[in-house]
């Protein structure tokens, strides 16, 4: 662990904990981790009602994922579950290169309004599904997509000359409902190429576990390049976690969860991912190997979840005062936002929700940025303690 942390100049300088959801839109909510659980295989019902519930529980967000697996289109379900719900944050993935961009930004617009606001965007620079494309093919398209998205949203006209898009048009049809730039934008990405775009471009840094050294190395790098374009963005982690009244009954679960574990399946499941074969996903495997016999490293950290998931492959186990310090640390190294999920989604929110989040200073960067109007008092900032 970072034997001293030093202040890193982010965005948000509150010590906040924006605290996000994950909803199984793509396939892989189950009882045992490589296990096919049939009675939760993605569909418009199941998934709807996880993010239903998540918003009842607290959370702020609910992470709607993209992948060409099982399941759901993204935009169509995030535009099917608006009017279910009132308060959180769909905090939406967008594969760059997958919509043509006016009509992307028009469509992110239209969902905007649906919303009134309540609209994030995870940027995602993969490869498109069924293709194995340049990575700096793939870099310039994400910059270029984002760049006349923001042209559309904040101008008259979209008025662009880039290397693949060229647009000279009105931008009226596309205003989001979010007037202060439209909405914050999320991006993951290990790799030189996703690092520059997302420091020139984005609000949010999101990583995958890591050690504490890592993920601080990550952030202190990209706070240098932000730095660099006039800017200062925030930072994100997509994590899983179990969460019991005891640590030893936190690791039982765990040790549940793996019971049915078969190499072969999982290696299939593993492959299927768009980002099986990214950066990020190779130094989730270095993660696994400095881990001990039971998948544990930086005493809670569990990694056995990248034996069968590609992406992000451990989660954080243990008890509600083991889990809130090892947040606590990650908001003091600068961390603002969290993405967790755990298995199953439905039951896991409710650990969570019940043992962890009413100890937490959870609030959105949208409103605390100007980006989304205050509808209710915030939950006070104040450093995430167990009382």
């Amino acid at each position: 662990m970072l034997s001293q942390i030093v202040p890193i100049d982010v965005r948000t300088p509150e010590q906040v904990a924006e605290i996000s959801w994950f909803d199984d839109i793509i396939g892989g909510d189950t009882q045992h981790l490589g296990v096919l659980d049939t009675q939760r295989r993605s569909s418009f019902k199941h998934c709807a009602a996880i993010a239903r519930n998540a918003e009842q529980l607290g959370f702020t967000n609910i992470l709607l994922p993209t992948a060409y697996t099982v399941g759901q289109d993204v935009l169509t379900f995030a535009a099917g579950i608006a009017p279910q719900t009132d308060r959180i944050n769909l905090l939406t993935a967008i594969r760059t290169g997958e919509i043509h961009p006016p009509m992307l930004a028009r469509a992110i617009a239209s969902l905007d309004h649906m919303l009134e606001g309540r609209l994030v965007l995870n940027i995602i620079n993969s490869d498109l599904p069924g293709l194995r494309e340049n990575p700096d093919l793939r870099y310039l398209r994400c910059q270029e997509t984002i760049e006349i998205l923001k042209q559309a949203w904040t101008q008259d006209r979209i008025d662009y000359d880039g290397e693949i898009y060229q647009f000279h048009m009105p931008a009226d049809p596309v205003k989001p409902y979010q007037q202060n730039g439209g909405p914050l934008l999320y991006f993951g990405g290990t790799s030189e190429g996703s690092r520059q775009v997302c420091a020139k471009h984005c609000d949010v840094f999101l990583t995958w576990p890591e050690s504490e050294e890592s993920i601080y190395a990550t952030m202190q790098d990209m706070t240098a390049r932000a730095a660099e374009h006039g800017r200062k963005i925030d930072f994100g982690l997509r994590i899983h976690v179990i969460v019991r009244e005891t640590e030893a009954e936190a690791r039982a679960y765990a040790r549940k969860l793996m019971s049915k574990f078969d190499e072969k399946k999982a290696a299939e499941i593993r492959a299927r991912g768009e980002d099986s074969r990214s950066l990020g996903v190779l130094r989730q495997d270095e993660l696994r190997e400095t881990a001990d016999e039971d998948g544990y490293t930086e005493d809670i950290l569990w990694t056995h979840i990248g034996k069968v998931f590609s992406g992000c492959g451990s989660g954080l186990v243990g008890s509600p005062e083991q889990i809130i310090a090892k947040l606590n640390r990650y908001m003091q190294m600068g961390i603002r936002a969290f993405i967790f999920s755990g298995f199953p989604l439905m039951e896991e929110s409710e650990h969570f929700a019940r043992l962890v989040l009413p100890h937490l200073p959870n609030v959105s960067l949208s409103k605390l940025q100007g980006r989304i109007p205050e509808s209710e008092p915030s939950t006070p900032l104040t450093h995430a303690v167990l009382q």
